[in-house]
């Protein structure tokens, strides 16, 4: 396993400028990976931010930033052509940057919640998989796994459950496309984390953590003995990455809901939760 940290958890939108100053520092820290958010896949140089990324020792991972318009499930058609331009553009500078992973809610704008009965339910999974199958065979050209990311119910209406992700996934059928689980959001949403974790099983290919409170793994209520555990239990071996946000970014911080610092800065936060999960999960 290798541990991350998303660049979110300090600031937006990136940048090249960004990534050049906080690359350095997060190699510094002990991380072994940096996740970028793509919130303007053509306003980064993925070619020169990639030299900076590798040049400090670090692999990447990429994150969607499903903002305002950026929605494949929408029912204007034209939102939906502007979300699959989106993604696909997003794919390529995940490819570029040299991550394997483009990941998050990759199906609909964060944020929008709408009623569905079971029959319209359907008709969304059906459109969601309809165009998944598309993304997922652009990915596969460039050596990109699309992780589809469950959200929980202030965030999303659709899908909630690992179980719902799961689904998915499954009717869509294709190696580039699997599931990315968050904790912060299962920790809302599932039963049991460790249950959630064994149900994702093979089809888990990114992990994200943050602690119940969205703060510092390890100094809440989740129970991370059985995260630990449901995850050598399927013998999960890929990227585990902080993601969490801080109040001074101020338009992450009303997208997230964070109204108060979550720890007494966001480089404490990332060198406290780096330490835990290297203890917890022994790597």
């Amino acid at each position: 396993m290798k541990l991350g940290v998303s660049l979110w958890l300090w600031t937006s939108p990136i940048t090249n400028e960004i990534i050049e100053e906080y690359a350095p520092k997060i190699a510094a820290m002990g991380f072994d990976t940096i996740e970028v958010p793509l919130e303007d896949p053509d306003g980064l140089d993925c070619s020169a931010a990639r030299k900076i990324i590798e040049k400090h020792g670090l692999d990447v991972t990429c994150c969607a930033a499903m903002g305002p318009g950026r929605d494949i499930v929408h029912p204007d058609l034209s939102v939906q052509k502007d979300g699959m331009e989106y993604l696909q553009k997003a794919i390529l500078a995940a490819a570029e940057l040299g991550s394997e992973v483009l990941a998050g809610p990759v199906y609909a704008e964060v944020g929008r919640l709408w009623s569905m009965t079971d029959e319209e339910r359907k008709i969304h999974e059906d459109l969601l998989v309809a165009q998944l199958l598309k993304l997922s065979k652009h990915a596969n050209t460039h050596g990109i796994t699309i992780c589809v990311e469950a959200l929980n119910r202030f965030e999303t209406s659709f899908l909630n459950l690992t179980s719902q992700v799961k689904k998915i996934i499954e009717m869509v059928n294709e190696p580039s496309c699997k599931i990315c689980l968050d904790l912060f959001h299962a920790g809302i949403e599932e039963k049991n984390l460790g249950d959630a974790i064994r149900l994702a099983g093979d089809h888990l290919f990114h992990l994200q953590v943050a602690e119940n409170d969205r703060g510092t793994p390890g100094t809440g209520q989740l129970n991370w003995e059985e995260v630990a555990g449901a995850l050598k239990g399927i013998g999960y071996n890929r990227q585990v990455v902080i993601e969490t946000f801080s109040p001074g970014n101020k338009n992450l911080a009303k997208a997230a809901s964070i109204w108060r610092p979550l720890a007494d800065s966001p480089d404490k936060l990332a060198t406290d939760g780096l330490h835990f999960l290297r203890k917890l999960l022994n790597v």
